[in-house]
């Protein structure tokens, strides 16, 4: 771009179920200026195309636009799992003047960021070499776990969304196998996924079933932590507390487990992330060696997996600076 050159206008917004961020971005070059933001109710607006006039107040359109959205993006729509929404990319850019709109899956948008993380937004959990060309693989432990693949091709990556979090769980130890059948009678399913162990839900899981096995009086503090039990384990870890230790420990080798089967599934040389909910809280966790042993335990596969990156995401606003990546791509 030329000293000259006025910097493209770019639009990302993070919709969700509940609200909706909308943000102005300036492009200078490979940089990206965040110029405002503004969170909205969602379920307090009919349709996402009079939110984003509301928010561009008669100002010129930006350059493009992409929406990562809470839900399934099929055929240039998409329908949001918890808002009664059906969006299309041409009705979006006939209602905002927009003339280039995207519509990403809101895990799977995170692809388009993470080539871009500047050295504050990350931090490493395994060294290793990404290769250029090569896919990449993105992991989010929250309340369940998300799963994206970034494809290497022409015109850039593209982001594709997985169901592998639904996958059956498959235990790696004596141990594992007593979680699971104790879970699938406890949750009443037939069959366990794995994000019933590998998100932050379940890590909750994981202390009720070790708290049920050491702690039968109930007299242990956890049992009062409710809602927050996850959150609550993962303190009463790093004090020490032999429960929550044994939990952590647990979910961590499963975490590492599932980031290695999925790395192989995906030959994801390019690199892999780990977002989420916990990715920045749990972070001394995820550096330690039961991650990463259990991530490098497929055998003679082990040195291929060795040779890849791993890195946490911890910028809570990656999806919508994401979405700011994607929408540069559109007009690059």
């Amino acid at each position: 771009m030329h000293a000259d050159a006025q910097p493209l206008s770019l639009l990302a917004g993070d919709i969700g179920g509940t609200k909706t961020l909308l943000a102005l971005y300036a492009s200078h070059g490979d940089q990206l200026e965040l110029q405002r933001s503004e969170r909205y109710v969602s379920a307090d607006w009919p349709d996402l195309a009079p939110m984003v006039q509301d928010f561009l107040g008669g100002a010129s359109p930006p350059a493009a636009a992409c929406f990562a959205v809470a839900g399934p993006v099929e055929g240039e729509r998409a329908r949001l799992t918890n808002l009664p929404w059906e969006l299309s990319e041409s009705n979006l850019s006939q209602h905002t003047g927009i003339g280039r709109v995207d519509l990403v899956n809101d895990f799977a948008v995170l692809i388009y960021g993470l080539p871009h993380l500047q050295p504050q937004q990350q931090a490493c959990i395994h060294a290793g070499s990404a290769q250029d060309g090569e896919p990449l693989l993105v992991l989010g432990a929250g309340t369940g776990l998300g799963v994206a693949f970034g494809l290497p091709g022409p015109q850039g990556l593209t982001a594709v969304a997985s169901e592998a979090a639904h996958a059956e769980f498959a235990p790696r130890s004596e141990q594992e196998w007593a979680l699971k059948q104790w879970l699938q009678r406890d949750l009443g399913v037939e069959r366990l996924s794995i994000e019933r162990v590998v998100s932050g839900t379940g890590l909750g899981h994981v202390a009720r079933w070790l708290l049920q096995e050491h702690d039968p009086e109930g007299c242990h503090p956890l049992r009062q932590a409710g809602d927050d039990l996850p959150a609550a384990t993962a303190a009463a870890a790093a004090e020490g507390d032999p429960i929550a230790s044994e939990a952590l420990a647990l979910w961590l080798g499963a975490y590492g487990s599932v980031c290695g089967d999925l790395a192989l599934a995906a030959l994801a040389r390019g690199g892999i992330w780990l977002a989420g909910g916990t990715a920045g809280k749990l972070l001394e966790p995820l550096k330690g060696s039961g991650f990463r042993q259990a991530f490098l335990a497929k055998g003679r596969l082990a040195r291929l997996l060795d040779a890849i990156p791993i890195t946490a995401v911890i910028d809570p606003a990656i999806g919508q600076f994401s979405a700011a990546c994607r929408a540069r791509m559109l007009v690059s």
